[in-house]
């Protein structure tokens, strides 16, 4: 890969559900395929492309993930957060992932952002479970600060800007694929979480194992908290529902990378 592009690169972006499309902003970009890269996995979830793409997102060099792995395909956790470990391979040390999201908090509303301030992990599995390189990082990592405060603030700043609603809030990792039951909604609400995915968690504890700064952006795409807002809902739906916010999505991810690099 360092082969193809020579310029430092300051920031990786995982394009989750709603944020298709962005690669398109990068200029002077290259663009390769998952199946063209030794080891890495295909991405098989609906909406999601399988190629990174590098480029400039202005002055900045930005490499951005156009399909994320999750664990529900049947994939190792592993593999699922190998770009992690490209990413810190690459020296690359700030990350956004975005994700949309279940609203377990009561006050949340379909096409509210949220920035993740801290994550429950309901997943069977960890990333981080093995063998440690000491090179990547330390054996037991800390997670207090799991995402970046200056990340946080920089996003905050970026709304008022845009005079942009946001929230703040508690991302759960559950397995999937299924969409979680009411009982499931209403007990991750009461342990504390906000809003509710498949994704996300596994790759933020490697991106922290290696040392990079985090960001989260999640997208609400359906209100499933208190249990009489829950409606029947389909990954079309969700789709449908991300796509309606992309633009704005696109214009906020846009602007937090230009003031967070």
């Amino acid at each position: 890969m360092k082969s193809r592009y020579q310029d430092n690169i300051s920031l990786a972006l995982v394009l989750g559900t709603g944020l298709a499309g962005f690669e398109n902003k990068l200029k002077d970009s290259i663009e390769i395929s998952y199946a063209d890269i030794p080891d890495y996995p295909r991405s098989t979830a609906p909406s999601h492309a399988g190629k990174l793409i590098i480029g400039k997102l202005g002055d900045i060099h930005v490499i951005c993930f156009s399909g994320r792995l999750h664990w529900y395909e049947g994939y190792s956790m592993k593999s699922v957060t190998f770009p992690i470990r490209l990413v810190g391979a690459l020296g690359i040390p700030k990350l956004i992932v975005t994700n949309a999201s279940g609203g377990i908090n009561e006050t949340y509303n379909q096409g509210d952002f949220v920035f993740i301030k801290d994550h429950i992990n309901l997943f069977p599995d960890n990333p981080l479970r093995g063998e440690n390189h000491d090179s990547w990082g330390s054996r037991f990592p800390d997670m207090s600060r799991a995402y970046d405060e200056d990340g946080l603030n920089t996003a905050r700043h970026v709304c008022d800007r845009l005079d942009l609603e946001y929230k703040t809030g508690v991302y759960c990792g559950f397995p999937g694929p299924n969409l979680e039951t009411p009982a499931e909604y209403s007990y991750l609400h009461h342990i504390g979480g906000d809003m509710v995915g498949m994704s996300t968690v596994p790759e933020v504890l490697v991106a922290r194992h290696m040392g990079i700064a985090v960001m989260g952006i999640s997208l609400v795409t359906n209100a499933c908290y208190p249990p009489e807002r829950i409606v029947e809902t389909t990954v079309e739906d969700v789709i449908a529902m991300a796509a309606s916010r992309q633009p704005v999505f696109m214009e906020l991810v846009e602007e937090i990378i230009a003031r967070w690099t």
